[in-house]
């Protein structure tokens, strides 16, 4: 679990150029909440994650979105599910997720297992080319 907010760099390889992107993982603490802002401003994208495994997990989706967006019209969000390795029949069902995908526009949905590493490479590099195309 993060408390506060973390920072690493991931490199990743798109279509030959060598992308080093820089991520900011915000804790979900509410008493974090009004530091978020000042964090996510300059923001070039966001990988917007929730369990697949709790429901409520995607109660609060609203806030993250106004928090990303609020200073960053129009950045690409990457929506992703964890924990693809733990779903069961109370798992989230894919149609509920793609609504939310095709409400907010974000610009791809994905599932992910940080345990397995099933599609963790593929979403930093969906969203490092995501990235690429709204700059270049």
């Amino acid at each position: 679990m993060t408390l506060g907010v973390e920072f690493f760099l991931k490199e990743v390889n798109v279509e030959g150029k060598k992308i080093l992107l820089q991520i900011w993982d915000f804790g979900g603490q509410v008493h974090f909440r009004p530091l978020l802002k000042n964090y996510a401003m300059g923001a070039r994208g966001a990988l917007l994650l929730f369990d697949l495994t709790r429901p409520t997990s995607l109660e609060r989706i609203e806030e993250w979105i106004n928090i990303c967006l609020e200073d960053n019209p129009g950045i690409p969000i990457l929506f992703l599910g964890t924990k693809l390795d733990l779903l069961d029949s109370n798992s989230i069902d894919d149609d509920y997720t793609i609504e939310f995908k095709e409400k907010y526009e974000f610009f791809e949905y994905l599932k992910i297992s940080s345990k397995t590493g099933e599609n963790v490479k593929r979403a930093f590099e969906l969203l490092a080319k995501e990235i690429l195309k709204k700059i270049e």
